[in-house]
Parts: structure tokens; C-alpha cells; sequence
């Protein structure tokens, strides 16, 4: 009988705290004849219930004591877990990217899905990808390089000087580099490094010197990392802001920074606008677009070329 009092008396409270009730710990233990004690208890039970259902459903819900009011409610602190849209939506992002082995992404889509997603869910954002993970072409470089971009990551966040050795693109010689880390970018199916380099022998054969733009590197080419014990620091007022550089680069090809402006006569300037976000309209005339735009680098030019006659660039 006892036993069926506690229960009534929990299953009461916590129906009380999920409509939003608070519950006064006095007012309730003169409600059920019991000591506050007892009452202490009871919320405590619903809390531990709380902690379980969470690792269940993914929403965290816990009971607090709120001074004002004199009493406990109910507060949802935050979705522990991603909805089905948003967990389908960032797996088919990643399967996308092909940005890594795949091995490495079975491993990461694994661990998203059974970390992030309720159990009773999971099945079904499976069954939405598994055309696509099974067909999946990983990258032709075949290399696993994420703990190494980890490391770059701690030598960006602690300001040290790296030393790499980096196989080039234009005729795959390896060369060693000590450069300042300055950020780490992603584009079209690679990692890169942002990063300043000081030693002008090494510059000489670069297209601008002394530019306040970093130079990039494309971290599965990275042969050999060290990370320094060196520190270097740049001035507040010359810092990389990795948000501008990246609304102005495309291909992550070096190069000066540029102006253009040219003609598009496409069916999607949207897409034009979402290549370039610097890019501007200036003028629309009989469905002929005349966009202006920044742009770092001579990755651009292969962007114009591949669109054919819809551009005819002015400047």
C-alpha cells in the first residue's frame, strides 16, 4: 500500500511539473501527508527518470528549483539529439564532400547516425543513405589525413610554427616549408591549410609577394608535419579573418586579389551569387545580368571558362 503511495504520488508531481505546474515542496507534502523529505525524494526519482529518457529521446529536460516562484518546475535545457531532417540533411552534406577514404566516412556516418539520432530513428535515416554510402567513391589520393589536420588545428589555436613537407601540384616535388598555420578551409572535395610563409627564397617562384594574403596548401598533400615549439605572433589589426578570405577565393588557386565585372546571361543567377558571395548585381537588362565581384586568385578564370558563352566578362 505503501509502495502504491510513493508511485501515485511521483506519477502526481510529474504530472503537475509536465503541465507546466510548479510544484512547492510544503504545499505538496501537506497534499499526500508526508514529510518533505519524502517530497525531496520523489524529485529526485524524477530527475534520475529525466537523465534516462535523455539518452532515449535526445531531449534533455531537468527539474530546477526556481527561487522566485518558491518551487520546482520543469525546464527542456536542449535537444540532445538532431531531428531526421537535420541528421539526413548534414550525412548526405559529408557522403557529398567525398572528402575522405571509405572506410573513414562508413566510420563517421556510423557514429553520427547512433550518437545523434534516436534509436527509434535510426533505421530509417540508414535506409535514406544506403544507396549512396554503398556507391561511394572515395577521393583518388587515398589518403587518411584527419589526425594530421588535428594536429595543424593545435598549432593554429597555440600560434606555433609548422614545418611541412609538401608534394606540389604542378610537377609533385616535395618540398619543405616552415610556415605560420592560420586556418583550415574546405572546397570541393579537399582540406586545406591557410597559412603565411617568411622565407623570401621560398616565395620567389610565387605569383604575389609580400601579399596580405596567406598561402594555401591542400593538407592530403602534406608528406611530413612538425609542429614547433616557436610561436609567432600577428598584430590584432593584421589578423586573418578566414570568413573574408574565404568569400573572395575560389578553387583555392593562388593569385592576386581581383576585380572583375562581367555579363551572365544564365537561367540561375542565384547560383552565380552563391559561387561568388562578394558578387553583386549591377544592372538586369531583358534577363542579362552585369555583376561586379572580388575575387582572390586565378581560380575564377576556370569557374568563366566552364560557363561557356552565358559569360562575357568586362574587366
Amino acid at each position: 500500500m505503501q509502495a502504491m503511495d510513493k508511485v501515485e504520488r511521483v506519477l502526481g508531481i510529474y504530472t503537475k511539473l509536465i503541465n507546466g505546474a510548479v510544484v512547492n515542496k510544503t504545499q505538496t507534502a501537506n497534499e499526500y501527508g508526508v514529510n518533505e523529505r519524502s517530497i525531496q525524494r520523489d524529485i529526485d526519482d524524477i530527475r534520475n527518470y529525466l537523465e534516462l529518457e535523455a539518452e532515449k529521446e535526445g531531449v534533455i529536460n531537468n527539474v530546477i528549483y526556481d527561487r522566485t516562484a518558491k518551487g520546482y518546475k520543469l525546464e527542456q535545457i536542449y535537444h540532445l539529439k538532431f531531428t531526421n531532417p537535420e541528421i539526413l540533411a548534414i550525412c548526405k552534406i559529408l557522403l557529398d564532400s567525398r572528402a575522405f577514404t571509405k572506410k573513414e566516412m562508413d566510420d563517421m556516418l556510423q557514429k553520427l547516425i547512433e550518437s545523434c539520432v534516436p534509436k527509434s530513428n535510426q533505421r530509417l535515416v540508414r535506409d535514406l543513405i544506403s544507396n549512396e554510402a554503398f556507391h561511394y567513391i572515395q577521393p583518388k589520393h587515398n589518403t587518411v589525413f584527419i589526425d594530421k589536420m588535428w594536429k595543424i588545428g593545435e598549432a593554429i589555436h597555440s600560434s606555433r610554427y609548422i614545418e611541412i613537407d609538401y608534394q606540389r601540384t604542378k610537377d609533385h616535388a616535395i618540398v619543405h616549408r616552415k610556415v605560420k598555420p592560420l586556418a583550415i578551409m574546405f572546397s570541393e572535395y579537399y582540406f586545406y591549410l591557410t597559412a603565411f610563409i617568411d622565407d623570401e627564397d621560398m616565395r620567389k617562384d610565387f605569383d604575389v609577394l609580400n601579399d596580405s594574403f596567406p598561402t594555401i596548401y591542400r593538407i592530403d598533400r602534406i608528406k611530413d608535419l612538425k609542429i614547433s615549439e616557436e610561436r609567432f605572433h600577428i598584430p590584432y589589426a593584421s589578423r586573418f579573418e578566414e570568413g573574408e578570405f574565404r568569400k573572395r577565393i575560389q578553387f583555392m588557386y593562388g593569385g592576386k586579389l581581383r576585380k572583375i565585372k562581367f555579363k551572365y546571361s544564365g537561367t540561375c543567377v542565384e547560383a552565380v551569387l552563391d559561387r561568388m558571395p562578394t558578387a553583386k548585381i549591377l544592372k538586369e537588362e531583358d534577363g542579362v545580368y552585369t555583376i561586379s565581384a572580388e575575387v582572390f586568385g586565378d581560380g575564377v578564370d576556370m569557374w568563366i571558362r566552364s560557363q561557356g558563352d552565358m559569360i562575357e566578362v568586362e574587366e
